[in-house]
C-alpha cells in the first residue's frame, strides 16, 4: 500500500487523459473545468487504496475511482445551481462561468460518463459496480432532497439529520471503498465490511465539518467559519443545542436561526456561546468519536493483515485530524 500522495498523483495523471477537448466544446469544456479544479480527491484515493488493501494492483481500480470522482463533481455542479452558489473551491461555479442551462446539460453528461467508465470491466465486475453505483447515486439524491426539505422545517430530529448526512455524504465514501474491493475480487463479506468502515468514517467526517464550521481555525479550515450559522443551517450542533437548552436559550436560538442581521459576527458569537453552554459542542465531539470508533470496530471483521488494518486506522485518524 502506497501513501496518499502517491494515489493522488496516479489519479491526477489518469484524470488528465480523461479531460481531453472534444466536440461540442460548449458541453465538454465545463466538464473539464470542474474536474480540473482540484481538491484532495479523497474518494478516488480511497478506491485505489482499497484495491491494494485487498491485494490488487491499484491501476485496475483507476476507472472505478474516476467514475466516483466524475459523479461527485456532477453532484456539485447541480448542487451549486440549486444553491445559486457563486464559487466552488475559490473559482466561479459552472453555471456562473457559463449559464444555468449549460450547468444542467454538462452535469447530465457527467452522470452518463460516470456510468460509461464501468464498461472497461468484465461483465460480472461491471454489474456489481453498476448496481452499487445506482443505489448510491439515488441515495445521494435523497440526501440532497432531505437537506432542501430541512431548510423549511423546524421539527427536524437528530435521527433525520444523521440519515441526511449519511445519504448526502457518507454513502459515497463507503461506495468508493467498496468499488476498490469489488475490482479486487474481495469476498462479499469483506466488500460489505469495507463499505461500513467508509460510511461510518464519512458520517464522522461530516459531523466534524459541522463542528469546524463553527469552531475551526479560519487559517486552516479552508472555508468561512460560521457559514452554517449565517445560512441558518440546522446542523447537529444546532439540533443538540435545542435538545439540551432551557426554554429561554431555545427561544433565543430559534429566533437567531430565523434572522439575517447586518452584524453577522454578533450572530455567530451568540450561537457559539449557546452551543458551548448547552453542551452541544461537547456532544458533537463525542458523536465524531463514536462514529470514528464504529468505523474502527468494523476493521476486526475484515480479512486483511493487522498491518493493513493499522494503516486504515491511521488513515481514519489522519482524516479526522484533516491531515489527509
Amino acid at each position: 500500500m502506497q501513501n496518499v500522495q502517491f494515489y493522488q498523483d496516479a489519479f491526477t495523471s489518469h484524470l488528465e487523459g480523461f479531460t481531453q477537448d472534444r466536440e461540442p466544446l460548449s458541453l465538454y469544456s465545463p466538464i473539464n473545468y470542474i474536474l480540473q479544479l482540484g481538491g484532495k480527491r479523497l474518494r478516488p484515493v480511497l478506491t485505489l487504496m482499497t484495491a491494494e488493501i485487498f491485494n490488487a494492483d491499484y491501476k485496475i481500480a483507476l476507472d472505478a475511482a474516476l467514475s466516483i470522482e466524475v459523479f461527485h463533481n456532477f453532484s456539485l455542479v447541480h448542487d451549486d445551481i440549486m444553491d445559486d452558489a457563486p464559487l466552488r473551491r475559490g473559482y466561479q461555479t459552472v453555471h456562473e462561468k457559463w449559464d444555468v442551462n449549460t450547468g444542467i446539460l454538462s452535469g447530465d453528461a457527467m452522470l452518463i460518463m460516470a456510468y460509461q467508465l464501468f464498461e472497461n470491466y468484465e461483465p460480472v465486475t461491471f454489474q456489481a459496480l453498476a448496481k452499487l453505483f445506482s443505489k448510491t447515486a439515488l441515495e445521494v439524491c435523497e440526501g440532497q432532497q432531505y437537506d432542501v426539505d430541512f431548510e423549511t422545517r423546524d421539527d427536524v430530529t437528530i435521527g433525520e439529520y444523521l440519515k441526511m448526512i449519511e445519504y448526502k455524504t457518507a454513502v459515497l465514501v463507503g461506495a468508493a471503498m467498496k468499488m476498490g474491493a469489488i475490482v479486487a475480487n474481495a469476498s462479499l463479506e469483506d466488500q460489505h465490511s469495507i463499505y461500513e468502515f467508509g460510511k461510518n468514517l464519512g458520517i464522522a467526517f461530516q459531523l466534524q465539518d459541522d463542528y469546524l464550521d463553527v469552531f475551526g481555525d479560519p487559517k486552516t479550515f479552508g472555508k468561512q467559519v460560521g457559514g452554517d450559522i449565517i445560512e441558518n443551517k440546522k446542523t447537529y450542533l444546532y439540533l443538540k443545542a435545542l435538545e439540551f437548552s432551557n426554554e429561554t436559550d431555545r427561544f433565543e436560538l430559534t429566533q437567531l436561526f430565523s434572522s439575517n442581521p447586518e452584524d453577522l459576527s454578533a450572530k455567530i458569537n451568540t450561537a457559539k456561546q449557546i452551543f458551548v453552554s448547552s453542551g452541544s459542542a461537547e456532544a458533537t465531539k463525542n458523536a465524531i468519536q463514536e462514529y470514528t470508533h464504529k468505523a474502527f470496530n468494523v476493521l476486526s471483521t475484515i480479512n486483511i493483515s493487522d498491518d493493513k488494518k493499522a494503516l486504515l486506522k491511521d488513515f481514519g485518524n489522519n482524516l479526522m485530524n484533516r491531515n489527509v
